[in-house]
């Protein structure tokens, strides 16, 4: 029996359909089907009212929610209910400020491998590791409710509806959402943190070029080279495949991609192809068959 703010109990009814609401795609059994929204779900479910997230699965699979948006810090979203006024419903977690992202980042981009990960756009599990190590967690560790003081790793939340359950239906239908947006964009875990897509692969990407800077030389001092300083290097004639780069399409990798399309295929794409073929192994200039 549902009760009040007020100690009342009130009547639940049937919510009012509606049409184009946002429809949960897990028809049937759990939602969330990527570690790190399944990680938030099993946070939620731990401490959360079973009856309640129940009713929530309904309530997002018929598509009762009409709005969401995640924001630095917090989602806010419309549930239709059983009343003509939609419900108001916030989620609002901590959003870690550019001291601790700058910390946050320097700690993944010292990380080849979760650098890799993320400029291709996944999620490594590890990552929720980087975040703890330094006392900043990534997901939520406790649940707090509405007009409850909230610690950094609490999660708060709040609709306008009369239940005073916690979490009520509409909140948990918002939840199961919110962990379906996190299945189709894994950054977007880390903009309800504080730092956007954009902003967090653009400083990764400046990393991602030192440790690869195909410009980068090394520069004895001029004092250890006075034996050889003079001396001639390799001559053209004896240039061999060998000589070739590696990955002569790295700078294509490490640029940004430039928005051109010819006949409607990407310029990077030719380029790449292009820069391939000018690596790729041949007669060199002092092989008989050079021209």
């Amino acid at each position: 029996m549902p009760f009040g703010p007020d100690g009342t109990w009130f009547e639940a009814a049937a919510p009012i359909r509606v049409a184009g609401g946002i429809r949960a795609r897990a028809r049937r059994g759990s939602i969330g089907s990527t570690w790190w929204s399944r990680r938030f779900i099993d946070i939620l479910e731990a401490v959360c009212d079973s009856g309640r997230l129940a009713r929530g699965r309904a309530y997002a699979r018929k598509g009762q929610v009409l709005r969401l948006e995640i924001t630095p810090g917090e989602a806010t979203a419309e549930v239709q209910g059983s009343r003509p006024e939609p419900y108001r419903v916030s989620v609002a977690i901590t959003a870690y400020g550019e001291p601790e992202w700058t910390r946050l980042q320097a700690a993944l981009a010292e990380r080849a491998g979760h650098r890799a990960r993320l400029l291709a756009g996944e999620m490594p599990p590890e990552i929720e590791e980087v975040f703890a190590a330094r006392g900043l967690p990534l997901f939520p560790t406790r649940v707090a409710a509405s007009g409850a003081r909230r610690t950094h790793d609490d999660l708060e939340m709040r609709c306008s509806c009369p239940d005073w359950g916690f979490p009520c239906k509409h909140l948990s239908a918002v939840l199961y959402l919110l962990a379906e947006a996190f299945d189709d964009d894994p950054f977007l875990v880390l903009a309800w943190r504080g730092r956007t897509k954009d902003d967090l692969l653009a400083a990764l990407r400046v990393t991602e070029a030192a440790a690869h800077d195909p410009l980068a030389i090394e520069d004895p001092p001029f004092t250890d080279r006075l034996a050889d300083f003079y001396t001639p290097g390799t001559g053209l004639s004896r240039l061999t495949g060998d000589d070739r780069p590696a990955h002569p399409d790295l700078l294509l990798r490490l640029a940004e991609p430039p928005r051109i399309t010819i006949r409607d295929t990407p310029l990077a794409d030719l380029l790449e192809a292009v820069y391939r073929r000018l690596g790729a192994p041949g007669p060199g200039p002092g092989d008989p068959d050079a021209g």
